[in-house]
């Protein structure tokens, strides 16, 4: 990554982040691999796991201190899933700032949610280090304050396939129909999913069936209700 996306990356997430950290934080194993095994970001991801789920937590059990803890549970495991957190990666282009080896590049990689999500992960943990607890909170809120105050939405990264299948309903078209393809070895099986809504179709991909058609709903969602 050059010094200018660096910066211009810096300028989109509103906080300062160490360079080499942050270049590490968007480096995918896979680029490592291809690279002589250099550091890859799975040890700021797992850093930056534990700093989303701390603010969301803390977020979530100020503001509703009338869910019991299932409540809670549930709600948070919504905000910090794949599916939620790829969609605020692509709120910010985060997937064009990523290291991507040749064959994710190949595949679509800046566009699938697992990599989203875990370079997203990687960048708090980034700001973790960088900037110090308070500033990698901050962040995490900032980017996810769409998801957490706006019920329509909210019900779209908690559950896409039926907030879709209720969309559908509200505009009197076919219900969502999905066709699921998948490629790789077992070990390493990448799924597709494609919807049709109404005459609107959308794709997703995953590391499994579910995710792929939570993804391609979530993307019809957001392609449907921003033409309203």
């Amino acid at each position: 990554m050059t010094t200018r996306e660096s910066a211009e990356l810096a300028q989109k997430l509103g906080v300062e982040i160490d360079p080499e950290l942050l270049a590490l934080a968007l480096t995918h194993r896979s680029w490592a691999y291809e690279n002589g095994g250099v550091p890859h970001n799975e040890r700021l991801e797992f850093l930056g796991d534990s700093v989303l789920g701390q603010a969301v937590t803390v977020r979530l059990y100020r503001a509703h201190p009338e869910l019991d803890e299932g409540s809670l549970a549930k709600r948070r495991a919504a905000v910090v899933s794949t599916v939620a957190l790829a969609e605020v990666a692509r709120g910010i282009d985060l997937g064009a700032y990523v290291a991507l080896g040749r064959g994710e590049e190949q595949t679509g990689g800046r566009e699938k949610d697992s990599i989203l999500a875990d370079t997203m992960e990687a960048v708090f943990g980034a700001t973790y280090l960088s900037a110090g607890p308070d500033a990698a909170s901050d962040l995490v809120l900032r980017l996810l304050e769409p998801l957490l105050s706006d019920p329509d939405r909210y019900g779209a990264a908690v559950d896409p396939k039926t907030a879709l299948q209720e969309l559908a309903a509200r505009r009197s078209v076919a219900p969502p129909a999905y066709e699921v393809s998948s490629t790789g070895p077992d070990h390493d099986r990448r799924f597709t999913a494609v919807v049709v809504v109404g005459d609107h179709r959308a794709e997703g991909v995953g590391t499994s069936k579910k995710q792929a058609e939570m993804a391609a709903a979530l993307c019809a969602w957001r392609d449907l209700t921003s033409r309203a």
